[in-house]
C-alpha cells in the first residue's frame, strides 16, 4: 500500500509564505513524478506545479514566480515553497504522486494525499 501524507498548511495572511511537504510512504521502487493540485470551493481541481524524476518543473501561470517545487529524492518528499501568497491563493492542496511499487509484484500507482488547507486572509 502506498500513503501520501501531507503537512505545512494553514492560515497566513497576504504577502506570507507557507511550505507544504508531502512525504510518500511504501514499497516504493520509483517515483516518476510529484505534483502539487489546489482546489478551491466552486472550482475544479487545478495543477499548481509538477516535479518529475529528471527534476523537470511545470508550474501554473498564477504561481510562477513565488512558488517553487523540489523535491528530496532520498526521503520520498515532495515540497512547495509558496511566497508571496495572495487570498486567491485559498484551497485545499493536494499532494500527488505517479509512482511505481514492488512487494512481489510490480505495480503503478496514481496516488492522491488528503489535502491540506491554505487560506491567506488578513
Amino acid at each position: 500500500q502506498v500513503q501520501l501524507v501531507e503537512s505545512g498548511g494553514g492560515l497566513v495572511q497576504p504577502g506570507g509564505s507557507l511550505r507544504l511537504s508531502c512525504a510518500a510512504s511504501g514499497s516504493i521502487l520509483r517515483i516518476n513524478a510529484m505534483g502539487w493540485y489546489r482546489q478551491a470551493p466552486g472550482n475544479e481541481r487545478e495543477l499548481v506545479a509538477r516535479i518529475t524524476s529528471g527534476s523537470s518543473t511545470n508550474y501554473a501561470d498564477s504561481v510562477k514566480g513565488r512558488f517553487t517545487i523540489s523535491r528530496d529524492s532520498a526521503k520520498n518528499t515532495v515540497y512547495l515553497q509558496m511566497n508571496s501568497l495572495k487570498p486567491e491563493d485559498t484551497a485545499v492542496y493536494y499532494c500527488n504522486a505517479d509512482l511505481t511499487t514492488y512487494d512481489h509484484i510490480l505495480r503503478a500507482w496514481n496516488k492522491w494525499g488528503q489535502g491540506t488547507q491554505v487560506t491567506v486572509s488578513s
